[in-house]
């Protein structure tokens, strides 16, 4: 098997005309040196078999034409070429990044392994079309760029575009297209660059591409190109590709490696000064008097083993049974505020993208989550019980390359929801280890401090206030792999992880009163009428408590993370 391990993080030839200084005449690395992983089998090791289309992913690139207005911040967009590739590996198509970021991506090339001359996995293209031409834009741009289309021969097809600054067609050796069985469909993912998408939604643009589906089970890989297309409903002209390798867990990290990457990576969480319900581990929430309830039984609540194997295993959420916390104030007032000393975080370590990437989904568990608080114009006003519930579960995501176990980027939950920010984006502190903060009494994560309003609309959102204080949690330094499906009976789930019920009861509240107190601090009727709009908009599990399910009934657990 190939590597390119070695090959050098370079860009050449960029901006031999600088007028000034943009983000992506930077590359891009993290803090430090990437570790020696532990022995394995395929991880890290530099190449990755599709199942005969063995990929390589490269870094090094070769501008070839930059446009230095549109796109995000209007700082324009940079075009490259991988370049230098390792022998006997072919290009499958072009790089694209907006300048207003580091440069930091990559673009899979692949070798043929099929040893099968009738049906190569790789085959050149038949013709080129020409989707598109900067000759006509009247903009800052270095020369005229082409952006061509390969047409690939029957049972094959194009995963990338090549990009030139000549109107003449390039070489039909420039690229390879794929057979069809080692492609998957794909639909555009980041804007790059184009036309104001607001303005003309059907403009020119350049994205970024993605497999259509994806989860843990999912095969699509994306090749890390980009794509130029007129409008962004419409059917790509582009491929990704797929791992069709039936040992497709090759790749995937073994237990040492795993923890090896959490030693690595692992994040810090902040924690807001004035936040009072910090997390705990579960065996603590147990053994400091949560206790399980049935449905009819109300009366006759029984506490929770610390490993939870008394809760009922599978089922669904229906409602029978749910957790609440202890019945004495004394005892109840205590565990919400967590044991953050006895906290620790849990690990679910999934395939991503065809097993072409790890996903270390990190889980923290809370006893209480604490109310909301609105921010209504230039007024802050507490929601009295609204957004209170017992039993809150959060957590980050990082997801790793398993070509080389490096860090690409971090997903931060937020109320359901979340965000990706790629590296770049990210604070760092001791080495390699992302920052993240947890907002005030909701939890929510952020990749950075400030205030985040929720649902802002006519001036009125729900606050998320978070700030660098001096409570502080390292995940590395107390965690537990939960599951990783990839090694079998290696990893052995503990009880509470297959609960399918609430982790907390539901309670509706009678509200109305305690908000027409607050209606009476603020100004004017039309600050009461949006108020009022606001506060009817809220979901209605927002107006009571309403206990979580745990991690593994959450939909991310088997799909991608849900932005």
């Amino acid at each position: 098997m190939g590597s390119c391990m070695n090959l050098p993080s370079v860009v050449t030839n960029i901006f031999k005309k600088k007028k000034k200084h943009l983000p992506i005449e930077t590359m891009f690395k993290l803090p430090s040196p990437l570790p020696s992983w532990p022995p394995g089998e395929g991880f890290a090791s530099g190449t990755i078999d599709l199942g005969g289309l063995e990929v390589c992913q490269i870094s090094s690139f070769t501008k070839v034409w930059a446009t230095h207005e549109g796109g995000p911040n209007n700082r324009g967009l940079t075009l490259f070429e991988p370049s230098p590739l390792p022998q006997g590996f072919f290009m499958l198509g072009y790089y694209g990044q907006p300048n207003n970021t580091p440069l930091f991506g990559y673009v899979l090339v692949g070798k043929d392994i099929t040893n099968d001359p009738s049906a190569r996995a790789l085959k050149p293209p038949i013709d080129y079309t020409l989707v598109w031409s900067s000759e006509s834009l009247k903009i800052k741009q270095d020369g005229i760029g082409y952006i061509w289309l390969p047409i690939p021969p029957n049972g094959y097809k194009a995963t990338g575009h090549v990009v030139t600054t000549s109107p003449e067609k390039p070489s039909l050796d420039k690229i390879r297209c794929v057979r069809d069985d080692f492609t998957d469909n794909c639909k555009v993912d980041g804007w790059i660059w184009g036309e104001d998408k607001k303005k003309n939604p059907n403009g020119f643009n350049l994205y970024s591409l993605r497999p259509c589906i994806r989860g843990v089970k999912a095969l699509g890989v994306p090749s890390g190109t980009f794509i130029a297309q007129n409008g962004t409903n419409v059917q790509p002209s582009l491929a990704c590709l797929k791992n069709v390798n039936p040992n497709i867990y090759f790749s995937m990290p073994n237990v040492s490696q795993i923890h090896a990457l959490v030693q690595a990576y692992s994040p810090w969480i902040y924690f807001h000064p004035n936040e009072k319900y910090l997390p705990s581990s579960v065996s603590w929430f147990f053994k400091n008097g949560a206790l399980l309830y049935k449905k009819g039984d109300e009366s006759g609540p029984v506490s929770v083993e610390p490993t939870g194997s008394n809760l009922p295993q599978g089922g669904s959420n229906d409602g029978a049974y749910w957790l609440d916390l202890p019945t004495k104030h004394a005892a109840k007032e205590q565990v919400k505020k967590g044991d953050l000393q006895d906290a620790r975080v849990y690990l679910h370590i999934k395939p991503m993208f065809g097993a072409t990437f790890t996903d270390i989904a990190i889980w923290v568990f809370y006893p209480f989550n604490g109310p909301a608080k609105a921010k209504v114009e230039v007024i802050n006003v507490s929601l009295c019980n609204i957004g209170e519930h017992v039993g809150d579960w959060e957590h980050v995501t990082l997801r790793v390359s398993n070509f080389d176990g490096e860090l690409k980027s971090v997903y931060f939950s937020e109320h359901g929801r979340g965000l990706w920010a790629s590296v770049p984006e990210l604070e760092f502190q001791d080495g390699n280890k992302p920052v993240a903060y947890a907002s005030l009494h909701g939890h929510a994560f952020y990749p950075k401090a400030g205030l985040v309003v929720q649902g802002y609309v006519g001036g009125i959102g729900i606050r998320n206030d978070t700030a660098k204080g001096k409570v502080v949690m390292d995940t590395g330094a107390r965690f537990m792999v939960v599951a990783a499906e990839h090694l079998g009976p290696t990893i052995v789930a503990p009880p509470w992880l297959n609960y399918a019920r609430k982790w907390g009861p539901k309670i509706e509240y009678d509200i109305k009163g305690d908000l027409k107190k607050v209606e009476r601090w603020l100004p004017g009727k039309l600050m009461k009428s949006k108020f009022r709009k606001f506060i009817a908009s809220l979901p209605k599990e927002m107006w009571g408590q309403n206990g979580p399910t745990g991690p593994k009934m959450k939909g991310n657990w088997s799909r991608d993370e849900r932005v």
